[in-house]
């Protein structure tokens, strides 16, 4: 089956405005993507997912395994899913590991928009046991910061570039449940600007 007019239109667009970084060049009809130089080194890319068309990011919510103890037999791995809630009550998520439970809801005032971020991650343990990402934080478009309620393993990297028209989309980067190996689940995450 052929593609529609449309389908190839869109594929011209996107090659002809994406730069040699493979940004979005300026005045692009295509979605720019944030992402930061810190997160964790395993795991697989999983679908982009967006808000529906015409809406934005508001908020978050985070799934999170507890800390499962200090015996060495116990395995964290901390963050496990981001899930973003669109300006029209649509929750949207990209891959996500199975343990731990999501969080409340984190909105900017207003309902405004989120424009950055800021990944928490834990450098890797040689041989400990490694959780990768471990929290998130994003920064409003009125400058205010919502930081998750997670474990406090790593440290917060530099924040993002800015969306300036908002957050419209994410890509997380998850390990696959190793069975009898170390988890260490969600790992990085890339943001797609409306």
């Amino acid at each position: 089956m052929a593609p529609s007019s449309s389908t190839v239109l869109f594929i011209i667009l996107f090659c002809c405005f994406r730069d040699t970084a493979g940004q979005c060049a300026p005045n692009s009809p295509v979605p720019a993507m944030i992402h930061v130089s810190n997160g964790g080194p395993w795991g697989s890319w999983g679908n982009v997912e967006h808000c529906p068309t015409g809406y934005h990011a508001v908020g978050f919510s985070l799934k999170i395994e507890p800390y499962q103890g200090s015996d060495k037999k116990n395995d964290d791995s901390s963050l496990n899913g981001i899930r973003l809630v669109c300006s029209d009550g649509t929750l949207i998520s990209s891959t996500v590991s199975k343990w731990g439970p999501w969080s409340g809801r984190y909105i900017c005032p207003r309902a405004g928009k989120m424009v950055a971020f800021s990944l928490r991650v834990e450098l890797p343990q040689d041989g400990g046991d490694d959780t990768a990402a471990n929290n998130i934080q994003f920064r409003c478009e009125d400058g205010q910061v919502l930081v998750g309620k997670s474990h406090e393993w790593g440290t917060f990297g530099s924040w993002s570039a800015r969306c300036k028209s908002g957050i419209c989309g994410l890509q997380t980067k998850v390990e696959p449940d190793q069975g009898h190996g170390d988890d260490t689940a969600l790992n990085d995450v890339k943001f797609y600007c409306c």
